[in-house]
C-alpha cells in the first residue's frame, strides 16, 4: 500500500519512463500522507535526468476517489488542513513535473483525481473510466480549476453543481482524453504513448514542458488555492461537517 515508482524497461525508449503507481485500497481515497508521498514521487521522477516521461497510474478498480473523508471526520481540522495542503502539492507536482506526465485512468476518477489528471499533460483512459467532482456532496469545494481543463466552461459548472460524472468517451469527444481503450489494454496504451514521447531528446522535452506551462492562461496553483479558501469557510461555519456527516451515514 502506498506510492511506488518503477521503470518498465521493455525497450530502449521505455528506459526513459518512470511509472508512478498509487495503491491505497479499497478505493484509492488518499490519506494526508498519501498526497505528500505522491507529490514527492512525481517530483523525484521528474528530476531524474534519465527520465523523459512519467506515467501516473493506480492499482485497483478506480484511479482515485479523492481525499480520505473518514480521516477528516476522525481527525477534524488538522486532517482537513493537511489534506488541502497535500492535494495542492500533489496537483502542483504533476503540473510542474519537469517532463511530460501521462495519466492512465481506469474506473472512477473523482475529487482529487480530477486535480491530478487535470494537471497531467495527456490522459489515456479505459472504457469504464468516469470523471467527476462530488465535492458538494462531501462538504468540500475545489478542483473546478482542473475540471475546467477537461471540459468547456458551462459543462464544468453543470457537472460541479450536480456532482454528476462524465465518461471517458465524452471527454475524448471534448479532446481532453487522448485515447480510450479496453481496461485490459490501458497499461500498454499508456506505455506506448509514453515511449513515443520518451523517444524525443530529454533536454528538449524539459524545455518544451517549461514553455507550455509558461503560456498557460491560468495559474493553476493559485487558482486552486483560491478555491480551497471556500472549503475552509464551509468548514469553519459548520456547514462542511453537516454535509460530511450525511455522507458518512450513507456508507460512502
Amino acid at each position: 500500500m502506498g506510492v511506488s515508482t518503477s521503470n518498465p524497461g521493455n525497450s530502449p525508449a521505455d528506459k526513459g519512463i518512470a511509472v508512478v503507481t498509487v495503491d491505497f485500497p479499497p478505493v484509492n481515497a488518499l490519506p494526508v500522507n498519501g498526497w505528500f508521498e505522491l507529490a514527492d514521487a512525481v517530483r523525484a521522477a521528474g528530476r531524474d535526468p534519465g527520465i523523459r516521461c512519467v506515467v501516473l497510474a493506480a492499482e485497483g478498480r478506480g484511479f482515485n476517489a479523492g481525499v480520505d473523508i473518514k480521516e477528516i471526520q476522525a481527525r477534524g481540522q488538522s486532517a482537513l488542513i493537511g489534506a488541502n495542503r497535500g492535494c495542492a502539492e500533489a496537483f502542483a507536482a504533476v503540473y510542474e513535473c519537469e517532463v511530460p506526465v501521462v495519466a492512465a485512468v481506469q474506473g472512477f476518477c473523482l475529487g482529487g483525481g480530477i486535480g491530478l489528471v487535470g494537471n497531467a499533460d495527456v490522459i489515456v483512459a479505459s472504457e469504464d473510466a468516469t470523471f467527476g467532482l462530488p465535492e458538494l456532496d462531501r462538504g468540500a469545494l475545489g478542483a473546478a480549476t482542473h475540471l475546467a481543463r477537461l471540459v468547456p466552461q458551462h459543462l464544468m459548472r453543470a457537472l460541479y453543481y450536480t456532482s454528476r460524472t462524465a465518461t471517458a468517451a465524452e471527454l475524448h469527444a471534448h479532446g481532453s482524453v487522448w485515447q480510450v481503450v479496453p481496461r485490459e489494454k490501458l497499461p500498454g496504451a499508456a506505455l506506448e504513448l509514453a515511449s513515443e514521447i520518451a523517444a524525443k531528446d530529454g533536454q528538449l522535452l524539459r524545455l518544451a514542458k517549461a514553455a507550455i506551462n509558461g503560456i498557460d492562461p491560468v495559474d493553476v496553483r493559485r487558482s486552486y488555492r483560491f478555491e480551497q479558501g471556500f472549503t475552509f469557510e464551509a468548514n469553519l461555519s459548520g456547514l462542511a461537517d453537516r454535509v460530511r456527516d450525511t455522507f458518512g451515514k450513507e456508507g460512502a
